[in-house]
This record gives structure tokens, C-alpha cells and sequence, in this order.
């Protein structure tokens, strides 16, 4: 975690209804994340167009070609990273790199939104247990004290695979998110608790897991860490 935040596509403030069909969206079959079939790995084009799944995509539906200004970096297949990744798609074939990397933006996003508003149903859907237990804690002592969080993430600057493991069938994949943000806590009197209006460029490093054999296609957050 960093800035005023302890640790999607998603990519929004909205209520707890809304954020359970965005993670099916996001962490559903579409999206590269868990269950869609594109290109393999390679070299990312930052001039080409990029697809993202709308929320109402039937499964059966291409998701359509949206572009924007994140960088997403996958590393090249040669490496050792790479050859990571190309083993966790020799177990399921359907696994894309830059796929997954919509995804795990997606992610990032609704973790940050959801831990803002203390919706804990939606966290423990994305987070592991242990990684939940550290954002359930600060969320009721940030209740207890009667303060309010606001975090809003305004741009993502860049996206990339970092490292990845795959050990029998439950892989590893490592993102670095440089994105820039609002972190403001309130306190019950309204004074200014934490963090500040101002925009903030911050990194984080979130590692995901998944069974690849598991009937769960969700890739649930199980470390995190600043740069």
C-alpha cells in the first residue's frame, strides 16, 4: 500500500451493486484476466488499438477496440518472465499477457474505490485473506474514529508484468501500477487527517494468484508492496 491507501478496468466510484457486475466484467471470461483467447506475448505497441470488455459484453460477444494513454508492458518471450508466462499458458491456453494487464488495472481500481467507501463485501471477493484482514483492520479503525477516506485514482500512466511463477498449476503474476492519484482522509471534524487535495504519482507493486484448475477465474490479490 502507499499514500493514503494501505494496499479494473473499474475504474470508478460507484455503489456496491454496480462494483459486483464491473468484477464480473473484469475478472470474468472476457478479459484476458482469467478466460478470453487473444495473441500471446509479446512486444507492447503503444500506438495500437487495445480492447476493454464493457460491463454487458455477452460472453460470447468480442469485446470492442477502445484506446488510451497507459502503458502496458509485457515482457518479451525470451525472457525469464516471459518464459513464466508462456508456462502459465501451457497450462491454460487462454491466458494473455496484455489481457491480464486490463484486468489487473481493472482490479486495482475497484480495490482502491472499494477500500474508500469500506465496502468490504466487494474486497473480499478480490483480496486473499490475509491481504483482506490488513484492509478490513484499517477500515474499522478508520470507522472507529468516525474519519472518511476519500481515494480516487484520476490516471493510470503505466501497467507492467514485473515477475511471474507458476508452481504446479497455481501462478503467480507480479504488477507495477504508476498511476496518479487523490488520497484524502477527513476526520470526524472535518479536519484534514491525512494525505491532501493534490494529485499524487504513486507506485505500487501487487502480486495476484490463481489455481488455473480452480472453477474460480478470479485472480485474487495476495501481496502488495510501494515502490
Amino acid at each position: 500500500m502507499s499514500g493514503g491507501f494501505p494496499v479494473d478496468l473499474i475504474l470508478f466510484a460507484m455503489v456496491a451493486a454496480f462494483l459486483v457486475l464491473r468484477l464480473r466484467s473484469v475478472l470474468g471470461r472476457r478479459t484476458g484476466f482469467e478466460r478470453p483467447r487473444r495473441e500471446g506475448p509479446g512486444a507492447y505497441d503503444p500506438a495500437a488499438q487495445r480492447q476493454l470488455p464493457p460491463a454487458e459484453a455477452a460472453a460470447d460477444q468480442p469485446p470492442p477496440v477502445v484506446a488510451d494513454d497507459t502503458r502496458r508492458i509485457v515482457p518479451d518471450p525470451r525472457s525469464p518472465v516471459g518464459q513464466a508466462l508462456l508456462r502459465i499458458k501451457g497450462v491454460e491456453p487462454s491466458f494473455d499477457p496484455l489481457g491480464f494487464l486490463h484486468g489487473a488495472e481493472g482490479a486495482f481500481r475497484m480495490v482502491v474505490d472499494s477500500f474508500a467507501k469500506g465496502d468490504r463485501e466487494t474486497l473480499r471477493m478480490l483480496l486473499a485473506d490475509d491481504v483482506y484482514a490488513g484492509f478490513e483492520g484499517e477500515i474499522a479503525r478508520r470507522e472507529a474514529a468516525g474519519e472518511t477516506q476519500r481515494s480516487e485514482v484520476r490516471a493510470m500512466q503505466e501497467t507492467k508484468i514485473e515477475a511471474a511463477d507458476l508452481r504446479g498449476t497455481v501462478a503467480d503474476v507480479t504488477v507495477r501500477f504508476v498511476s496518479d492519484q487523490v488520497n484524502l482522509t477527513t476526520a470526524k471534524d472535518g479536519s484534514i487527517a491525512a494525505g491532501h487535495e493534490s494529485v499524487t504519482e504513486l507506485v505500487d507493486i501487487w502480486t495476484f494468484q490463481r489455481d488455473l484448475r480452480s472453477e474460480d477465474p478470479t485472480w485474487k490479490l495476495v501481496a502488495t508492496q510501494s515502490a
